[in-house]
């Protein structure tokens, strides 16, 4: 636009402070018009704080906004909405017994002397969705439509209210890669059509491959704004973390001992359609390896897991741990059995939100005799754990452990449960997508401290969507394809490419191959 300003957006020495954190420090942040500008930084940098100002979630103590060259006051979302500032939020905004449709125009609907005009709204939205490219089923309910679709649903949220300014934070977190390359085409093709994009990310690939610019923040504090054609990702991982990032786990080969777990013959129902989410799976993993079981999202996975951890119950099989049936375990048996687990979502499954950080870090252990007094719980000694917990693992928090899990950032939510977890030293450790979320450093320590548990003899079932991480870090793989086990591989000995055939049902070996 000729004679237009070079930022649509500017965030000029913006300054926010919660209860003992700084979590913006000074920070200055302008995007061009029709950009896509990454914001990069450590869990806990202060990249979801910035973005929350911007929409208007939080006041800033000092600082000052602009939109096209003139100062203007967020106070809240409707006046970023006013301003067409819109965000889809790394844990999605949607009513999950409402409709696509009725998700997309709440609080923007178009009425006609009382009444909801629904059949406008309708063909608004239609072609929203053909314009660019954005599938959905208006009729469906949230609860019933896969996490890519409700990302698709909250994009359509945003353009409906004719936005300009698109917000994502952390918009792959919880996609497939096939989901997350036609998310990257779909933001490409906003751009196109004059949109400026802000978005939030862990991920260097993908900030490598989509942003024009980026801004890095580390510990509140502006580190430095680059054009991503004149950096590397190594350069940016190091002005993310203060110092060089090994990109590639370095580990021995597997020493496996005796099958700690076993699983024969197991079929687990779906909740959805009326027939099995998981059919005749068999597959053991053994003491001192990394067994990774991979496939796209939506194929058996976290059913199976659900079994395996008492989430669920089979229809039918067998479940070992150790030499001991725990079919019909409750989730404490297992636990005391030997049964970690690091769950797929951190919030439904791994934490009590509402509970501070050091009573989410003694969730499994609580009624042990260290941090009891016959039916007292000793608080000193929960403390004390808590605060070893948090230095050893580097969970930062406002308040230490008395901070309230809801509060922190969902990278250091994660790293409160993998904390908990990996220190609860038992022979199995069932990790689901371990380092969703996490930056580069948090996920090295992180894939560091898994394989130190193996090579200390324990049993690791990993479940990943990052086929980086399952290359990594996996001693075998076997991939699940339409809720049964297609595929072992050794990592060493396939590629990428012939992992995602498997994956997409082009091929399948013999049972045999794999089969307990």
């Amino acid at each position: 636009m000729e004679g237009a300003p070079p930022y649509v957006i500017e965030m000029l020495h913006i300054t926010k402070e919660f209860p003992g954190v700084r979590a913006n420090d000074d920070i200055t942040l302008q995007l061009k018009h029709g950009e896509i500008h990454a914001l990069l930084g450590e869990n806990g940098a202060g990249k979801s704080t910035l973005m929350s100002v911007l929409f208007g979630l939080y006041k800033p103590e000092a600082g000052e906004i602009r939109k096209d060259g003139k100062t203007v006051r967020i106070n809240d979302p409707n006046d970023a909405t006013a301003l067409h500032i819109g965000m889809v939020h790394q844990h999605f905004k949607l009513i999950e017994v409402f409709s696509v449709l009725d998700n997309i125009i709440l609080g923007a609907e178009d009425t006609k002397l009382g009444f909801l005009q629904k059949k406008d709204a309708r063909k608004k939205v239609q072609a929203l969705s053909e314009r660019y490219g954005l599938k959905v089923d208006l009729d469906a309910k949230v609860e019933d439509i896969t996490v890519g679709m409700q990302q698709r649903v909250e994009i359509l949220k945003m353009l409906y209210r004719e936005n300009e300014v698109l917000i994502f934070d952390e918009p792959t977190a919880v996609l497939t890669p096939q989901e997350i390359g036609e998310l990257m085409h779909i933001m490409r093709g906003l751009t196109r059509e004059g949109k400026s994009i802000l978005f939030i990310s862990h991920k260097l690939n993908e900030i490598m491959e989509v942003a024009d610019r980026v801004t890095v923040l580390r510990k509140g504090k502006h580190i430095g704004t680059v054009h991503t054609k004149e950096t590397t990702k190594t350069e940016l991982s190091r002005m993310m973390v203060g110092r060089p990032v090994q990109m590639v786990v370095d580990k021995e080969p597997a020493d496996a001992g005796d099958d700690v777990l076993t699983v024969k013959d197991v079929s687990v129902p779906s909740r959805l359609y009326k027939r099995d989410a998981v059919s005749k799976v068999n597959f053991s993993v053994r003491a001192g390896e990394i067994l990774c079981i991979a496939g796209i999202d939506g194929n058996g996975q976290t059913e199976l897991i659900h079994a395996l951890t008492g989430l669920e119950r089979p229809s039918c099989g067998h479940i070992s741990l150790c030499g001991i049936d725990i079919t019909s375990a409750s989730i404490r048996q297992r636990s005391l059995k030997g049964m970690s687990h690091i769950p797929e979502d951190r919030h439904k499954h791994g934490l009590v939100l509402d509970f501070t950080l050091e009573q989410n870090l003694v969730l499994q252990r609580y009624y042990e005799p260290r941090f009891r007094n016959g039916i007292f719980i000793r608080f000193d000694e929960v403390r004390s754990y808590a605060n070893a917990l948090i230095r050893q693992y580097d969970v930062r928090s406002g308040q230490g452990p008395i901070t309230p899990v809801r509060s922190m950032s969902g990278g250091n939510q994660q790293k409160t449960i993998i904390a908990r977890e990996i220190d609860r030293d038992l022979p199995l450790i069932v990790a689901v997508q371990p380092t969703r979320g996490l930056d580069v450093g948090a996920i090295e320590y992180i894939h560091g401290q898994l394989v130190a548990q193996r090579d200390a003899g324990k049993a690791i079932l990993l479940v990943s969507l990052e086929l980086d991480e399952v290359m990594n870090l996996s001693d075998r793989i076997l991939v699940m394809y339409g809720g049964e086990i297609v595929g072992q591989f050794d990592p060493a000995q396939v590629s990428t490419e012939e992992l995602g055939l498997y994956m997409a049902g082009a091929k399948r070996q013999k049972e045999e191959a794999w089969r307990v």
